[in-house]
């Protein structure tokens, strides 16, 4: 299938899980199971979304020397990856994630950036070819802020669409802003860049606005299990997302951006692409993990057969 190029600028983490009935209170220790590392961060995460989709695809990043990056490394290829992007930076750790998984799925998580902090704006330089001749571009903030900045000031010199999901939740400066051509926040997210708090769906509606207000065309704001507001130049609507048993939600916003990206590529609506991105989301919160949960595209074109 004819598909653009795409590239992820982003992080690459190991996550160390654990199981738990409820989150700790402070001071507090609680029993947990089912222990496991497993491959994440939000970059990757969204990146093995994207080249499990199907897309053309080049991910710019750091991992540790050491053992665990060196993995990370050899299984984002086999994601059908473009990983040549990806250095090891001496003395430093791949980074890494500590992740709380209660009964509900639902997660709490602490990182430490390692090697993601290397990912400066000198090291995007080096691999900016990938940028300018990509179609799309789409970055989190796990990256140095500067990084993701320059990243983007890169991409509009050269027409290449910038897509950015905002998470971790934090204050972003106008003149980022001014230059994201689509949005992906969630309700916390939306909150923390727009001061509205989301209960319904005007508060979504003039979230998405005051996001449009500084310049960008497309805000689609996820809302775990009733899908997302989907706002293009000011016409907004929920589009529902599927009705699944979730295990765990971790990744699930992730395998969501990936794959949408991935259908906008390809020529799809947004319609289609956000229903897509949708079907691949549901499959991932199934599953346990973030990144082994991640479907590939025979998966997602079964699931959405079944749907009709």
């Amino acid at each position: 299938m004819e598909t653009g190029k795409l590239v992820v600028l982003g992080s690459i983490n190991a996550d160390h899980i654990l199981n738990i009935e409820q989150f700790p209170h402070p001071g507090e220790t609680v029993i947990g199971k089912q222990y496991k590392v497993a491959f994440g961060g939000k970059g990757a995460n969204q990146a093995v979304a994207a080249g499990r989709s199907g897309a053309d695809i080049a991910f710019i990043a750091c991992v540790g020397a050491d053992d665990i990056g060196e993995r990370i490394r050899l299984q984002l290829a086999t994601d059908r990856i473009d990983t040549q992007p990806i250095e090891a930076i001496a003395d430093n750790t791949t980074g890494v994630a500590l992740i709380f998984v209660n009964a509900e799925g639902e997660n709490v998580i602490g990182i430490d950036a390692g090697a993601n902090a290397a990912v400066t704006p000198d090291y995007l330089a080096r691999y900016q070819q990938k940028v300018i001749q990509a179609d799309a571009l789409l970055m989190q903030l796990e990256s140095p802020l500067e990084t993701v900045t320059a990243a983007a000031r890169l991409a509009k010199q050269h027409q290449t669409q910038v897509i950015l999901n905002p998470a971790p939740a934090r204050e972003l400066p106008d003149e980022l802003l001014a230059m994201i051509d689509m949005i992906t926040p969630n309700e916390t997210e939306a909150q923390r860049l727009t001061g509205i708090a989301i209960a319904n769906d005007d508060d979504a509606a003039r979230a998405a606005q005051a996001l449009h207000d500084k310049g960008i065309g497309t805000v689609i704001i996820t809302l775990g299990s009733r899908g997302v507001w989907l706002s293009e130049n000011g016409n907004g609507k929920l589009v529902p997302g599927f009705k699944v048993k979730a295990v765990d939600t971790i990744a699930a916003g992730d395998t969501f951006n990936g794959a949408l990206v991935t259908a906008l590529l390809e020529g799809k609506t947004m319609a289609d692409a956000v229903r897509f991105a949708h079907a691949a989301a549901a499959i991932a919160v199934t599953r346990p993990g973030a990144q082994p949960s991640v479907p590939w595209r025979e998966e997602i074109d079964a699931f959405l057969q079944q749907q009709e």
